[in-house]
This record gives C-alpha cells, sequence and structure tokens, in this order.
C-alpha cells in the first residue's frame, strides 16, 4: 500500500452544496458515484496556480490538452489515439445527450443493457427517442451477454445506437476485446453507431486493465464515439472537462457539430488545467487510490460474507461501486433502500434505477473513508436484519 497520500483524513463534506451529502444529518450517504477523497495534489495545484492569475476570460484547447489524453491512453489503456480525433465536451453525460439528438431522429429506439447507469435512460427518454433493453444474463453472481436478445433487438430497424457502458457500471463487469469485437460486428452488420462511455475505465483494480471499444477492431473504430474523461477517477467531476473521441472522419464532424451546436464544446477557465495535470502528474495518486478502494471493497465483500449471509457481493473488478444482490431479502430495493434511509441511517442507490434485475440489487458506493465505511456497513447489517425481522413477524 502506497502511504504517501491519506485517504483515510476525515473531510467535513455537509454545508458545502455537496449533491452526495445533501442529506439529513442522522444519514451517511453511501450512493451516488462520487468520492469523499480530495483529488490528486497535482490537480489542486493546478487549481491554485490557475486561481493565482486572477483571469478567467474565454479558454482555448492549447496542445497539451491533446498531447495529455494521447500519452496516458498510450501508456495506461495502449491506445494511439490521434489528435484530430479528440474533441473537448463539458461532461460524458452532456456528450451523450448531443449524440442521441444529433446523431438519431426523434421516434427512433436506443438500445442499452440493463441493468445500466440510470442517466443513460434520460437521455434518451428526454430528447424523444424510445429506450429498449438488452437485459444482461444474470447466473451464480455473474452477468453476461444475452447474444441471441442483442442481435434480435439490434436488427430493429428502428434501433439506430446502441450505448455501451465500458466499463460497466453498475454489474462491475470488464469486457474483454473477443466481447467488443463481438459487438462491434453485430453493429456493423445492423448499421447501428455506439456511443461507448467509458468513463470508469481508470478505476479498474490493481493489476486489472480495461479495454477500449475502439481499440478492438477498425470495424469498432468506424462506427464509435467514445467518451472518456479524467473527471470519475481523479474526483473532479464538478470541473466540468471531458473529452469524444471519434476516428471515423464523417461521424467525427458530425460529432463536433453537434457539441458546438449545443455550446458544450467550449473548456471554462479550469477545464484544461485540471486535465492536463491529472493526466501529466496524477498516476502515482491514481494508482495508490486505486489500491485504498481495492481494499475498501475487500472489505466490504468480508464483512457481508460474515455478517450479512442473505445478501451477496458481485465483482470487484472496476469501479468504487459494488453491485449487492438482495433477492433473498427483497425483490423491491425501493423500497428497501427507503426503509434502510430511515431506520438505520445508511443511504444507498436502489437498484430500481438502473432497470434489468436492479429491483433485487442495491448500489453501494465504496469510495470514503474507511472509518466512515465501516460505519455504514454496520448500519447496512442493522437495517437489513430489522428489515427480515418486520417481514416475517
Amino acid at each position: 500500500m502506497n502511504n504517501k497520500f491519506d485517504f483515510d483524513k476525515e473531510i467535513d463534506r455537509r454545508n458545502t452544496g455537496s449533491l452526495k451529502w445533501d442529506v439529513p444529518e442522522n444519514e451517511l450517504p453511501l450512493w451516488v458515484a462520487d468520492m469523499d477523497f480530495e483529488t490528486a495534489p497535482a490537480v489542486r495545484r493546478a487549481l491554485q496556480k490557475r486561481v493565482e492569475h486572477g483571469v478567467f476570460g474565454y479558454s482555448i484547447l492549447p496542445d497539451c490538452w491533446y498531447q495529455a489524453y494521447q500519452d496516458w491512453w498510450k501508456k495506461r489503456h495502449h491506445l494511439d489515439i490521434e489528435k484530430d480525433w479528440l474533441i473537448f465536451c463539458t461532461g460524458v453525460i452532456p456528450a451523450l445527450s448531443t449524440a442521441v439528438r444529433k446523431l438519431t431522429t426523434p421516434g427512433e429506439k436506443i438500445l442499452i443493457q440493463t441493468p445500466v447507469y440510470n442517466i443513460f435512460f434520460n437521455s434518451i427518454i428526454n430528447n424523444g427517442r424510445f429506450v429498449v433493453e438488452s437485459p444482461l444474463a444474470y447466473e451464480n453472481g455473474r452477468y453476461t451477454i444475452n447474444w441471441e436478445d442483442l442481435e434480435t433487438k439490434l436488427s430493429d430497424p428502428q434501433v439506430s445506437m446502441m450505448i455501451l457502458c465500458n466499463p460497466h457500471n453498475p454489474v462491475g463487469n470488464i469486457w474483454d476485446a473477443d466481447t467488443l469485437s463481438q459487438i462491434g460486428e453485430l453493429c456493423r452488420k445492423h448499421h447501428v453507431v455506439v456511443f461507448s462511455d467509458e468513463i470508469h475505465c481508470d478505476l479498474t483494480a490493481p493489476g486489472k486493465e480495461y479495454v477500449p471499444f475502439a481499440s478492438v477492431s477498425d470495424v469498432c473504430a468506424a462506427i464509435s464515439v467514445t467518451a472518456i474523461a479524467p473527471t470519475k477517477a481523479f474526483n473532479i467531476a464538478g470541473l466540468q472537462t471531458a473529452a469524444v473521441m471519434v476516428p471515423d472522419p464523417l461521424l467525427r464532424h458530425r460529432m463536433w457539430r453537434a457539441l458546438n451546436t449545443d455550446e458544450v464544446a467550449e473548456p471554462n477557465a479550469f477545464a484544461v488545467d485540471v486535465a492536463v495535470a491529472a493526466f501529466e502528474e496524477g498516476g502515482e495518486w491514481l494508482d495508490a487510490l486505486r489500491e485504498y478502494l481495492q481494499e475498501n471493497k475487500k472489505a466490504v465483500a468480508q464483512f457481508i460474507q460474515t455478517e450479512m449471509p442473505m445478501i451477496t457481493t458481485g465483482s470487484l473488478d472496476v469501479t468504487y461501486l459494488m453491485w449487492l444482490d438482495c433477492s433473498q431479502v427483497t425483490d423491491d430495493s425501493e423500497k428497501l433502500s427507503e426503509y434502510l434511509r430511515e431506520k438505520a441511517g445508511v443511504y444507498l442507490s436502489e437498484g430500481n434505477i438502473f432497470g434489468g434485475n436492479g429491483a433485487q440489487f442495491l448500489r453501494l458506493n465504496t469510495a470514503t473513508t474507511r472509518k466512515n465505511l465501516m460505519e455504514g456497513l454496520r448500519r447496512f447489517k442493522k437495517g437489513i436484519e430489522e428489515w427480515c425481522h418486520e417481514k416475517e413477524s
């Protein structure tokens, strides 16, 4: 374990405008996907330097922004990205919503593999398109792709886009190259554009690597828009800095025009500096973070196995989010989540919102201090025991 960085440091986030911590005083929030840690020292230094300059006018994209992405993806993820492939955007979800609006037409269908990040539903429905779910197969605690169902739904002429979650939030799958290649071939066959959300890619467990969708084959590169960012891994989502990577020149032009038309293609005064600092100087901090998060996830798995055998844990391979199978105690995790908040003072995300078989799951955010996490687990255990007792009585 790298002891250079203090992830056990207690930081009071209440009354700071934090979405995560804007909850009653008695509640411990372990839900939305942001972390309770200070970001990397290099990122904080870059912010301080920019603030000290004192002028915050319009910004351009210097060559160092492109180079930072290129160097990081080549070193970390073995992908050579050409400068021209990159387009700045203010966030992954703004980019996704833009792609939905501008690469499909109203009334068309967009496929997602559920259970999946719930905001995908919003980006589709709010823009006048229809959701097509291809539920992941679930057996013995692991998720796999139902290939027959996927191809059947992709073959619908009204399905014009697939949103891929790579790695997959919330189930914790790192899709391998063969799987991604097969997805690409099916989408090419049925003329479906792939929007690949890869925001969790830098949060793999130590020793684990993710595979960029566009790296797998010429086919995957040609049909895809990939959203990438330092924001999830470095806990800087509030600074609104991301990129889309589009190898195909025609698709890239359409996406560039779309992002500019939606006015989400220009950086704020801090967006460039923090991204460059994260990618150029944040590697050591990130590796230490990944180790800490993996120990947190192992602690959760051990606690649940020992103290709460009616709950089971899924993959620990990626993200700081754990997908907890509560099927032995409920088939309505929305009610269970509400109960845990009210009775035990712990806030986990209800699985219902992620589609698929999510109604039997809760999502737990482990990106907090070990002290907070263990207190949350004690509250979780207490709430589950009371829930089960009430159901039996």
